[in-house]
């Protein structure tokens, strides 16, 4: 008898969680991840650009350093993790193709204004022109809280949400891309 696991549904785009497929990382591509959520999904992204590319993942504290090492070893990924202020990356500008920024479990409204935007001028700085910034929102609760009308999990941020902080930040076309499985994924690119 096959065991029931609607339960455990998890939208995917051929085998790939919706997260990792609405962020669009390519192989060969430079993708730099700030922060992480669930590392199933950080590494997920990384691995995405195979061994001709560059995966770095930057994270504020030790805790989640050691989270994302302590999986990086079950999952035998390709990404570099390391512990770096936020708002002063020790990167080069117009390094990287992609920016995914973990924004979940409240990244940027844990972060006080000025240091908010301090952080992501800074990603933008490192964001060649015309490259990608993904943030993962929290999007609307699924599931049972969906259900029994548990609000949203998106969190505002002090002075707008993630859109207008984006966008104060010099991001340019901001968007939502959309809200499902609990992600709100927001796109921006860097002008010239």
């Amino acid at each position: 008898m096959a065991k029931m696991r609607w339960f455990l549904r998890e939208t995917t785009v051929g085998r790939e969680p919706l997260a990792v497929s609405m962020t669009s990382v390519r192989a060969g591509e430079r993708v730099l991840e700030i922060g992480v959520n669930n590392p199933a999904v950080a590494h997920a992204i990384a691995n995405k650009v195979g061994l001709t590319g560059l995966a770095i993942i930057v994270v504020p504290n030790d805790a989640l350093a050691d989270r994302m090492r302590g999986y990086s070893a079950d999952d035998a990924s390709t990404a570099e993790v390391r512990i770096e202020p936020l708002d002063h990356l020790p990167f080069e500008d117009h390094t990287y193709d992609v920016v995914v920024v973990h924004n979940t479990e409240g990244l940027l409204p844990g972060l006080d204004a000025d240091l908010r935007q301090r952080a992501v001028r800074d990603w933008l700085r490192v964001l060649r022109v015309g490259g990608r910034m993904i943030v993962l929102d929290p999007g609307k609760p699924t599931g049972m809280r969906g259900l029994l009308g548990g609000g949203s999990r998106h969190q505002a941020v002090a002075g707008g949400d993630t859109l207008s902080t984006l966008q104060s930040a010099g991001v340019g076309s901001v968007r939502v891309l959309g809200d499902r499985e609990g992600y709100r994924f927001i796109e921006g690119v860097r002008p010239r």
